[in-house]
């Protein structure tokens, strides 16, 4: 059995109907890398919704940027754990450049891929950060492996509510934008209990017209992979 018929038979999907066609050639241009196999498979399996009624995972047709894959979040998450690192005691284990959010949890927990090796991306695990406070977890395996090992009750997060159980284990799709929190309700990682910053959406960028203006103007970066969250930020201060 796979992770992701284990995950169906915990956590039913909604009908095939109601879940939105994605484009992923598009979406790995958006992002600028390779999206995991199984990710995919998940995502066209549920399409955007809540796992548990607890844990969204991001999604490029969410009905908000706050939980769309291609959105503004992982650079402004980026860009917070980097000063985190640079200035505070809650810094993350693993490098910022290395952590890509790919879910958030209704107390504010974020989920990310931990991209190393980039160009493996079926075999990046799961890092879970404490949605007020210093303490991450390390996940061993893939997205659809953490989602049904925390909805069997087989994996016991101690950064999550001790009854997540108790209500069930349904899948809640996304039917409108008041059903995505946004980042107004929880902290960035690593901001202890300090109030959250009012994060105002920005459009995704296409990476490739970063690329060119950051070289133009003397900015060295990389052929593929994430360009860094100061080159973006110039890039949108240059072309506001």
């Amino acid at each position: 059995m796979t992770s992701l018929e284990h995950l169906a038979g915990i956590c039913p999907p909604p009908s095939p109907s109601a879940v939105p066609v994605v484009d992923w050639r598009a979406v790995e241009e958006a992002v600028d890398f390779e999206l995991p196999g199984y990710y995919k498979e998940l995502a066209s399996r549920y399409g955007p919704g809540a796992f548990g009624g607890f844990i969204r995972i991001h999604h490029p047709a969410a009905p908000t940027p706050w939980v769309d894959l291609t959105g503004p979040v992982p650079a402004i998450v980026r860009a917070q754990m980097e000063r985190d690192q640079a200035s505070s005691a809650y810094r993350p284990p693993h490098d910022p450049q290395l952590l890509f959010p790919v879910g958030v949890t209704d107390n504010g927990n974020y989920l990310f891929w931990v991209t190393d090796p980039e160009d493996r991306p079926d075999t990046w695990r799961v890092a879970v950060n404490e949605a007020r406070g210093p303490r991450w977890y390390t996940h061993d395996g893939n997205l659809t492996d953490f989602l049904a090992g925390v909805l069997s009750g087989r994996l016991a997060i101690d950064l999550f509510p001790t009854g997540l159980l108790d209500g069930g284990t349904p899948f809640v799709p996304s039917s409108s934008p008041d059903s995505s929190p946004s980042p107004d309700s929880s902290s960035p990682p690593g901001s202890g209990a300090q109030e959250a910053p009012r994060l105002d959406p920005e459009p995704p960028v296409r990476t490739s017209e970063v690329r060119a203006w950051a070289r133009a103007n003397g900015y060295e970066v990389p052929d593929r992979g994430r360009v860094p969250a100061d080159v973006i930020a110039r890039w949108r201060e240059a072309n506001q």
